[in-house]
Formats: structure tokens, C-alpha cells, sequence
């Protein structure tokens, strides 16, 4: 009897999941070997850094295809299906296409798993790292744009020779496994970078900044860097996002309306079209290129307006450089008064720090935690942490998604029309919420 989709993903999520990473690239290199090295099959422009790396990722990818390119994108964590992970020509890989690679691929794996390569069976992770290079050389693709799970330099995405490795901003994140200060960590993210390949680095914390240009140095690769080479010149906010100007290869090119809100992500857009000239050789793309694959690119759960009257918006951000690009976004988009915050967050982050800015912008705070993990900080435990920078008297709590979505609609009702409601904080509380409030194949 053959399995259900929901079954083959319960059984690949039961493996070593991504938050116990085991640093080793051999296993995902012997099943890639067996697999007749899929992750060679196309050129590949790698995505390291803390934030930044999804959103900059779906617009290289827009922009690719603009270009006329087929393009295989992997993406990490999801927001709903592990399917949202592998992505050709702009859509998810379907359900039937996903199951029936895994059946194709798991009789390979488990060989690898008898290894037990540095006395651990493959994770889950790189599990879906293999299928996800596999299933862009049997598409085929023209170029696939990957971003890295977690690091860089031992990651199981960094077994290609990338030929345009780029690095979003850098800050502390994931401390426990990359070090503690942020030249240990930009070490390690530096890792993608290799001989003969580009890299395109958006602009960094100096500590980050020295070791990222050493490694250029180091590896003889060619830098592209935000400021002096490319970058963001000017933004104006507009309905529906905003309308940037950037320095291109060919020079400034403006009036890009992109529909998405935050400097940040104007940031990264210029950062997208760097990498895409990059990859090109120097090579500049036309004005018409850049402005329609910037105008086509969605980015789910990036201060996403998921439901009307009351406003509901559903941001992720899981660390202080996160929350404050998150704020900054959401209040020059929105004029909400009051704001209502439903927060759910993974107890092994900064979560103080992010309480810290979400106290300057949030009126009150629906605290609440994450069902699909054991790793989330139950809702009890968040709402002490809240209370320390908000007040109690402005913390309020809900035992699941569903009920703190509903108290902060009803807080909001009760307000009137100026107030709204941002969902913030892991990248799987805003699956859950966007599960809830935009139904499977509507486009918000």
C-alpha cells in the first residue's frame, strides 16, 4: 500500500532534525554520489548570511526568469509543506512529484544511513538538500539558486562549487553552533565563498566585513560589494511597496516599483540584481529585464497582508536585527494605532532582545506558542519574558495560534478602524498563522 504524502514527510521530518546539525558534508556527498552528482548539473548561485537570505533568494529568482532562464530554487525552513523548499520555474514542486522522488531516492539514502558516516544516519536536512539537487538535473534547469540552511562552510547546500556566492547582512544568530561573535560567525558563512567564484556581499558589521574580504583574498575570488560596486540609491514609499532606484552594472536605473515594504528589502533587491549581473559575467541586464522580474516577486510571510478589517500582517523574525527591520517596515507602511502583536518564538533565541523592540511599537502583545515543535518557548514562559519589557498590564496570552489570532482580532475590533495586528517571530509560527488566514493557492 503506498504512502501518503503526509506520511513521507512525517517519516523524512523524523530524521535528525535541522536544529541538531551535524557538521559534515560527507553523507550528503555519498548520497549525491550515488545519485550521479545532480548538485554538478547546473551552475549554481549560493545564499549565505542571518537575515535577508529567503526574500533575496525569491528575487535572484525572479529576476533569472526574467531573463529567460529555467530556474531550480531550495529554500529553508517552510512555511506550510516541505514542498515549498524545492522550487522550478517560480512553483513549488507538487505533491505526486515530491512523493514520487522520495520513493526514487530512499533506497539510496538508507544505504548511506547503514554507513553511519561520522556515526550518524543522514539528517533531514540533507535528505531534502539531495532531493532538491536532484530534482533541478532531472528538470532540467538552466541555474539554481540555493540558500544555505545554516552556516556555510559545513553546510550540506555548500557540496557545490558556487559559482556566485553571496552574503546577506551578518549578525549574531545560532551562537551555540557558529560562535559567539560575529567575525567567528562570518567565518563560517564564509565558507561558500571558493576559488574562482564571485562574491557578492551586502554590507557588513566591519568584524564581518574583514573576514569575509580575507577569504576573497584567500580563495582569489572576485568581490562585488554594496557601496562601492552596487547598492540601494534611493527608496520612496508607495502603495503597495515602494518604488526603488539602484546602482546596475550599466549604472543607476530607477523608477522599479517593488512590491514589497522595508528598506531591507530594497536593500536586498539591489543585492538581487548584483548576484544576477554576477552570475552574467559583469554582463549589465536591461532596464526592462530588472523591472518586470522585481515587480513579479512575492515573498510569503514579509510583512504580508494576510486578512482585512482589522488589518492582520505576518512577518518572521527570530532575532533583534530581524525585529527591528520587521518594525521599521511595518510603521512606515502602516499607520496602525494601536498595534497588536501576536508572538511565537523558539526558545533558543534572543527573545529578550526582540521583546525589547517589539515593546517600542506593539500596544499590547498576544503571547502564544508553536504546536508543530517541541523547540517553541511555551506561551507561559513568553508572556514572563514580554512582561519584562512591556508590562504585564500590556502582555496577554493564548495556548495556540488560533486563539491568539482571535484575541488580537477582538482587541483590535474593540479599537476601532485605526488598529492593526502583526504576527511576528518564528518562521513556523507564521506557518502556522498563514495556514489559518490565506487558503492554499491564493495569492495575497
Amino acid at each position: 500500500m503506498s504512502r501518503t504524502h503526509a506520511q513521507i514527510v512525517t517519516e523524512l521530518q523524523a530524521r535528525w532534525p535541522e536544529h541538531r546539525v551535524a557538521p559534515s558534508q560527507a553523507r550528503v556527498q555519498a548520497l549525491c554520489d550515488l545519485l550521479g552528482s545532480p548538485e554538478r548539473s547546473c551552475p549554481v548561485i549560493l545564499i549565505a548570511g542571518t537575515n535577508g537570505k529567503g526574500s533575496t533568494a525569491l528575487m535572484i529568482d525572479s529576476l533569472l526568469r526574467s531573463l529567460g532562464l529555467r530556474v531550480g530554487r531550495y529554500s529553508s525552513p517552510h512555511l506550510v509543506d516541505v514542498t515549498e523548499r524545492i522550487s522550478i520555474d517560480g512553483e513549488d514542486i507538487s505533491e505526486d512529484a515530491f512523493d514520487e522522488l522520495v520513493e526514487q531516492v530512499l533506497p539510496l539514502v538508507e544505504l548511506v544511513d547503514a554507513q553511519l558516516i561520522d556515526g550518524v544516519a543522514m539528517t533531514f536536512f540533507e535528505v531534502m538538500t539531495a532531493l532538491a539537487y536532484a530534482a533541478f538535473a532531472d528538470a532540467p534547469v538552466d541555474v539554481a539558486v540555493v540558500e544555505v540552511g545554516l552556516g556555510g562552510r559545513w553546510d550540506a547546500t555548500n557540496i557545490v562549487e558556487a559559482q556566485v556566492a553571496v552574503v546577506c547582512p551578518i549578525d549574531l544568530d545560532h551562537t551555540h553552533l557558529l560562535g559567539d561573535t560575529i567575525a567567528e560567525i562570518a567565518a563560517e558563512k564564509a565558507g561558500i565563498i571558493k576559488a574562482g567564484s564571485k562574491a557578492v556581499l551586502a554590507a557588513q558589521h566591519p568584524d564581518a566585513a574583514r573576514v569575509l574580504l580575507a577569504r576573497c583574498n584567500e580563495v582569489g575570488a572576485e568581490v562585488l560589494r554594496e557601496g562601492p560596486e552596487f547598492g540601494l540609491i534611493d527608496r520612496q514609499p508607495a502603495v503597495g511597496g515602494q518604488v526603488i532606484r539602484v546602482e546596475t552594472a550599466q549604472g543607476p536605473l530607477g523608477d522599479i516599483v517593488l512590491p514589497l515594504f522595508g528598506a531591507h528589502m530594497a536593500r536586498n533587491a539591489a543585492l538581487a540584481v548584483a548576484a544576477v549581473e554576477a552570475f552574467l559575467g559583469g554582463k549589465p541586464m536591461s532596464a526592462e529585464v530588472i523591472t518586470d522580474g522585481l515587480e513579479e516577486v512575492k515573498v510569503p510571510a514579509r510583512l504580508e497582508v494576510v486578512r482585512r478589517s482589522p488589518t492582520v500582517v505576518l512577518d518572521t523574525c527570530h532575532n533583534p536585527h530581524g525585529a527591528r527591520a520587521t518594525i521599521d517596515g511595518l510603521t512606515e507602511a502602516f499607520d496602525f494605532n494601536p498595534l497588536i502583536g501576536v508572538v511565537a518564538m523558539m526558545a533558543d533565541k534572543d527573545v529578550a532582545g526582540v521583546m525589547a523592540i517589539f515593546a517600542e511599537a506593539m500596544t499590547t502583545i498576544v503571547c502564544t506558542t508553536i504546536a508543530s515543535t517541541s523547540r517553541a518557548l511555551p506561551a507561559m514562559g513568553l508572556a514572563e519574558l514580554a512582561a519584562d519589557a512591556f508590562g504585564a498590564e500590556r502582555v496577554r496570552g493564548a495556548d495556540d495560534m488560533a486563539a491568539a489570532i482571535e484575541e488580537a482580532v477582538r482587541l483590535a475590533d474593540e479599537a476601532g478602524p485605526g488598529a492593526g495586528v502583526l504576527i511576528a517571530g518564528s518562521v513556523y509560527a507564521a506557518g502556522e498563522a498563514r495556514a489559518m488566514l490565506v487558503r492554499q493557492g491564493e495569492d495575497s
